[in-house]
C-alpha cells in the first residue's frame, strides 16, 4: 500500500508531538493545522489526504460543523472524531454524519494505529481471518461430508456451508469462493446420492424427515396460540442463503425464536412440494382423494389453483374447534399494495397463510432476460438481488406494520433452486414434461448415473399420468436437454437457477417461527 496521509486539525496540535513522531515512524504522513478553516483548505487544495482526524472542540468553526464541509467537499474521505466531550448526543451528531471511529482524548498512539488499520486494513484482515478459519474447518466439512450423515446431520453441514458462503461473500476473497464451491459441489453429489438410497423407503415408511406433506402439522400447527394470530409467509423458491441474507432485515421487528428446516418432496417444484404443504398429503393422495384439486403435468390448466381449498380440508381434519384461518396469494404488484393496505386485518383471524410469489418469477425471469442474467450473475449477486428487494417491498412494509402487535410470525418456502451447469441427455415423447430438473413420460432414454429414477410413482407418493409413466429427477447441478437443437439450449439455460431436482439447495428448506419484539 502506498503511504498514507492523514490531516489532523486540532487547535492543541503542539501537544500531540509524541502521536506524530509515533504516526512517521509507522510510515504515515500526517499534515496538521489548527482550525477548521485551515483544514478545509486544505481538503480543497491536496488531493492526497486520505483520511482526516478532527477535533471537536476548535475556535472558530467547531469539529462537527468541519466534519459537514468536508463531507461535502469529499463525501467519501475517512473522518475520525477526536474529543474530550462524552456527551451522547455529540456522538449521535457525529455517528449520523457518518465518521468512520470516534476516539475519546487522550488518545494514545496505538488507539490510533489500530483505527488506521481498521479504516484501511479492515476488509484485508477480514479476508486473511476468514481464510485462515475456512481452511481449519474444509478438513472437518470434508470429513462430515464423507461420514454417513442422517437427515438432521445434513441439515446441519448445509448450515454450515452456507454459513461459510456468507462469510467469504463479505472477505471477497476470490481464492477462497473458488474452493468452497467446490467442496458445495462435493456435498451435493454425497447428497443426492443419499436421497437416491433413502427417499422411497421414507415416503414408503412416513419415515425419515419432515416433508413437505407434514410441515404444517410438524413445525407450524403445535405453535397455533388461542390468543396471538399467526402468520405464515410462504416465499416460493426461497433457500437457506436467501433467508440468512433477510433475516437481519427482518430481525429489526421481529425476534427469532426457532430456527428450523424441513424436506422439500420430489419433484421440488411449485406444483407438487406446494400442493403438499396445504393439503398435507402426497401428491399421489391429493390425486385420489381431492381429484377435483389436481393436474397432472400433461393435463392443461393451473396447477396450484386450488391451494385455499387443499389447506382448508387439512385444517377440517386436524383441528377438532373451528379455526379461523385464511388464504392469500400475491402474484402482481396489485395484490402486495392490498396486502400492505389490509394486513392489520389478517390479525383477526387465528392463521393467516400468505404466498408470496417474486423470489420464483425473478429466477424465472433470470433466466429469459439478458439484464438480469446480469445482475444476478453468480449466488452472491443473487442473494443480493433478494435482499434488495425485500427491503423495499410491500410485504416487509406489511410486516413491519403488525409487528407493532402481538403476533407471531412463520417464514417458510416450498423449495429452492440451484443454478444449473452439467447438461444431461434425454429422450421422451410428446407428452414427456419440459422441466429441466425432472421428468415425467413413457419410454425415456437417460443416463442413469444422473438421475434419480422412480419406475413405480406411487412409492415416491406420486400419480401417475399413464400406466407406463416413470419419473426422473436430476441429481446436483445437472439440467436435462434433448438431442434437437442441444447445443442452443445448453448455452441458454447453462448457469441459470432451476428447481425439481436433488441438491442440498432446492431439498432442505427454511422453517422459521418468529414473534414481534
Amino acid at each position: 500500500m502506498d503511504k498514507i496521509t492523514i490531516l489532523w486539525a486540532d487547535d492543541e496540535i503542539d501537544l500531540l508531538k509524541p502521536q506524530l513522531l509515533f504516526l512517521e515512524k509507522k510510515g504515515y504522513e500526517v499534515i496538521t493545522v489548527t482550525n477548521g478553516y485551515d483544514a478545509l483548505e486544505e481538503c480543497e487544495e491536496n488531493k492526497t489526504i486520505d483520511v482526516v482526524f478532527l477535533d471537536e472542540s476548535m475556535p472558530g468553526i467547531t469539529g462537527l460543523e468541519t466534519l459537514s464541509k468536508v463531507k461535502d467537499l469529499l463525501p467519501n474521505i475517512p473522518v475520525v472524531m477526536i474529543t474530550k466531550n462524552e456527551e451522547e448526543n455529540v456522538m449521535e451528531e457525529a455517528l449520523g454524519s457518518q465518521i468512520s471511529a470516534y476516539l475519546i482524548k487522550p488518545v494514545n498512539p496505538n488507539q490510533i494505529l489500530l483505527t488506521l488499520k481498521q479504516i484501511f486494513e479492515n476488509k484485508r484482515l477480514v479476508r486473511e481471518k476468514t481464510s485462515s478459519e475456512y481452511q481449519q474447518e474444509f478438513r472437518q466439512i470434508f470429513m462430515e461430508i464423507n461420514s454417513g450423515l442422517n437427515h438432521e446431520e445434513w441439515a446441519e453441514t448445509y448450515k454450515k456451508i452456507i454459513n461459510w458462503e456468507l462469510k467469504i461473500d463479505e472477505s471477497n476473497s476470490t481464492e477462497m469462493a473458488d474452493i468452497l464451491s467446490t467442496q458445495k459441489s462435493e456435498a451435493n453429489a454425497a447428497f443426492s446420492k443419499y436421497i437416491v438410497k433413502n427417499y422411497q423407503s421414507w415416503i414408503e415408511d412416513s419415515d425419515g424427515p419432515v416433508f413437505s406433506h407434514n410441515l404444517l402439522r410438524s413445525k407450524v400447527f403445535p405453535h397455533l396460540k388461542p390468543d396471538v394470530p399467526t402468520v405464515m409467509v410462504l416465499l416460493d423458491n426461497m433457500r437457506y442463503d436467501q433467508w440468512r441474507v433477510i433475516e437481519p432485515i427482518i430481525s429489526e421487528y421481529f425476534r427469532v425464536e426457532e430456527e428450523d428446516f424441513f424436506y422439500s418432496i420430489l419433484p421440488t417444484s411449485t406444483q407438487y412440494s406446494r400442493n403438499s404443504i396445504f393439503a398435507g398429503m402426497l401428491p399421489s393422495d391429493i390425486a385420489k382423494y381431492h381429484k377435483q384439486y389436481w393436474l397432472n403435468d400433461n393435463q392443461e390448466g393451473g396447477k396450484n389453483m386450488y391451494e385455499h381449498d387443499l389447506l382448508k380440508e387439512q385444517v377440517k381434519r386436524t383441528f377438532r374447534k373451528e379455526l379461523r384461518f385464511d388464504y392469500t396469494k400475491i402474484t402482481n404488484v396489485h395484490n402486495a399494495k392490498n396486502l400492505q393496505d389490509n394486513i392489520l386485518n389478517y390479525l383477526n383471524n387465528d392463521f393467516s397463510v400468505i404466498v408470496y410469489n417474486f423470489i420464483d418469477m425473478l429466477s424465472h425471469a433470470r433466466t429469459e432476460m439478458e439484464v438480469l442474467k446480469e445482475l444476478a450473475g453468480d449466488e452472491k449477486a443473487y442473494r443480493s438481488l433478494t435482499k434488495s428487494w425485500f427491503e423495499n417491498s410491500p410485504l416487509y412494509a406489511a410486516l413491519q406494520r403488525i409487528a407493532e402487535r402481538d403476533v407471531q410470525l412463520f417464514m417458510t418456502t416450498d423449495h429452492g433452486t440451484i443454478r444449473v451447469n452439467s447438461p444431461s441427455r434425454v429422450v421422451g415423447d410428446r407428452e414427456t414434461t419440459t422441466n429441466l430438473r425432472y421428468k415425467v413420460g413413457r419410454n425415456l432414454q437417460y443416463n442413469r448415473g444422473d438421475v434419480l429414477e422412480v419406475r413405480d410413482p406411487a412409492k415416491a407418493g406420486l400419480p401417475r399420468p399413464n400406466v407406463s409413466s416413470t419419473f426422473i429427477f436430476a441429481k446436483e447441478d445437472k439440467f436435462f436437454l434433448y438431442p434437437n437443437n442441444y447445443n442452443y439450449y445448453h448455452n441458454y439455460y447453462r448457469n441459470t437457477f432451476q428447481h425439481g431436482g436433488i441438491s442440498l439447495e432446492e431439498v432442505i428448506c427454511p422453517v422459521i417461527r418468529l414473534s414481534s419484539k
